[in-house]
This record gives structure tokens, sequence and C-alpha cells, in this order.
């Protein structure tokens, strides 16, 4: 009876999980991901923390992707979000001070076009009380009215804004809309105008958005447009497992699954080398089971990882090409006229 050989990236098993099957079926890999079976009516074993200036066991569970760990391969939720396609979208937010020279440029700006207005129309007055009414109108049009005009058509931008690489985003990082923009700019005359932008700052500070009570009320905040798109290098298949890969049977991957690998892929150089290897050893189990036969024993996590990526796409490119071509046949095979008419037209 032949014995199925072992995942070389499961974590490796205790002496009590192999004496009491804890670890699972023998030659089906681990699931990281999956949370770990209690038998019997027995309360789950509380791990003993561990010791300070301890290193870590080799025994110790995988890091699972957690949103508030920035060094997990999908990132931090302030600047990578997934939309319901299934798109990665890298937003990072705006930094307080890139915020406030933001809307020191934008109270200047309408600033200055207010008090031109003023003046122009003063001309004009002939009495106190229009001058009032003149002043209010000004400041209720340059102060509410004109910013929200403004970032309703150009989606989330303002001078302010341009000229610090800016933009205002919904939290669910779409554009904003007329409702958003008239919170946020009716938000802004007193937390703004009228306090000089002190609410706004001490709002700012305390959270990792940088968000002023403006955007709490609308769903909003600001995000770097310009620099936010990182360069990101090509995979390429590792020498040593190309014969392997062209033989090798590929089911689909999940996309989820698929994307935490590709950029785990991406940002292994800014993670610590410890969580690098359990990450690679993570999602290199969780790739193995969509793959046969199995990688050549101790090939290196990260190289499988971005063999089995890169074959993936070749493979969906080769037989998009295909498709492609096959259809341009099909569409000239159903041009032609039958029984050898010739097509004048």
């Amino acid at each position: 009876m032949s014995s199925v050989a072992p995942s070389p990236y499961a974590p490796p098993q205790t002496g009590a999980q192999r004496r009491s099957g804890a670890g699972g079926v023998p030659g089906v890999p681990v699931d990281p991901y999956a949370a770990p079976q209690q038998r019997g009516n027995h309360p789950p074993r509380q791990p003993l923390p561990p010791r300070r200036g301890a290193a870590p066991s080799p025994s110790a569970p995988v890091p699972q992707p957690s949103s508030s760990n920035p060094a997990t391969p999908s990132g931090n939720p302030a600047d990578l979000i997934v939309t319901g396609e299934a798109v990665a979208l890298e937003l990072r937010p705006a930094g307080l001070m890139s915020r406030i020279g933001s809307g020191v440029v934008d109270l200047a700006v309408y600033g200055i076009i207010g008090v031109a207005i003023i003046l122009v129309c003063l001309r004009f007055i002939v009495n106190d009380s229009q001058a009032g009414v003149l002043i209010v109108s000004t400041m209720a049009v340059m102060m509410v009215i004109v910013p929200t005009a403004v970032e309703t058509i150009t989606r989330g931008l303002s001078a302010g804004k341009v000229a610090m690489g800016l933009r205002v985003v919904r939290d669910d990082g779409g554009p904003v809309r007329f409702r958003q923009a008239f919170v946020r700019a009716l938000t802004a005359v007193g937390e703004i105008w009228f306090c000089l932008g002190s609410i706004a700052v001490l709002t700012a500070m305390f959270n990792n958005r940088s968000k002023r009570l403006g955007d709490f009320l609308a769903g909003t905040y600001a995000v770097r447009e310009r620099g936010t798109e990182l360069a990101v290098a090509p995979l390429l298949m590792p020498p040593d497992l190309g014969a392997w890969a062209e033989r090798a049977d590929l089911r689909r991957l999940p996309d989820n699954l698929a994307l935490h690998a590709r950029v785990f892929l991406s940002r292994t150089g800014t993670l610590a080398p410890y969580t690098r290897l359990q990450l690679g050893r993570a999602l290199a189990a969780a790739i193995e089971p969509y793959v046969s036969p199995p990688p050549p024993w101790g090939t290196n996590p990260e190289r499988f990882v971005a063999a089995v990526l890169v074959e993936r796409r070749d493979r969906e490119f080769a037989a998009g090409l295909e498709g492609q071509a096959r259809r341009l046949d099909e569409s000239e095979h159903i041009r032609r006229l039958p029984y050898g008419v010739t097509d004048y037209a």
C-alpha cells in the first residue's frame, strides 16, 4: 500500500498531535486558515504567554492575514480596499500636514475670491442693509456653494488638493457625490472657517486616516493621488521549476487566494524575515491542494508560489489568444457566401 507524501509546507506536528491524530489525515495539506479542531467536551486549552525575549517556536501557528497587521500580504485596510468586483484599490490616506496645507490653500483661494467679489459689488451699494446682505450672501456662496460644486464636478478635487496631490474619496474608495460634498462643506463652516481649522486638526490627529469631523459625517477621507501607483516588478518563472510547471495540473485558484499571493510576492522586501517565512509557507500550503503533482521536495515556498502564478498567467493568456483566433476564424467563415458566390460589395 503506497503512502502519500505529506505537504512540505504544512506546519510540523508535535508528538501529542501525532499520537492523537489531531494533525489531520496524513498526506493532506493542513489548511493554515482553518480553525483548530477540538475533540470531546473539553474546552480549548489556552496557550501560555511567551517568555520575554524568547525565540519563536518552530511549531507555532502560522500567523493569519489580519487587517490590523500592516505586515500581512493583504496590507493595511487603510491603503488596500477590495471592491465587490474583487479589484484591489491601493489608496493611501493623506497625512495631517498634507491636509493642513491643502486647507490653507483652499482658504486663501476662496477668501481672495470672496473679498474681490465684495469689493467689486460695494460700488453699487447705497446703504448699510445692502452691504450686510452682500457680505452674508458672499460668505454663503464661498463657504458652502462653491466648495460643494467644485468637489462634486471634479469628484473630490479642489485648488488645495490639486496643489498637494490629494483627492477626497468615499470610505469604500468610490468618488464623492453631491451629498458627501455638501455635508463636508456645511461642516467646514464651523470647524474650519469660524474656528480657523482648530477642530479639524484636533479631530484628524486622533485617527489613522486624518479624517476631520466633516469626513466622519459624510463617510469620506482624503487620499494621496500622486505617488500611489507603485511599480510592481513582473513575476518570472524560476528556472528550476519551469519543467515541473509545464507538466503540472493547475486548478483554478480562488480569487482571494490569488490576490493574497500576488500582493505578498510584491511586498516580500518590506516584511520581517520570520513573518516573510511564515506567510510564504502559509500561502504555499494553501495553494498546494490546487496543484498536482506537488513541487520537488525542498522547493522554496516563495519560488513555488511564483511558479504557480506565472504558469497560471501564461496559460490563461495562451487560452485567450486561442479563443480570439477561433472567434476570428468563425466570423470569417460566417461572412463567406455559400456555393462559391462572389461578393462584389
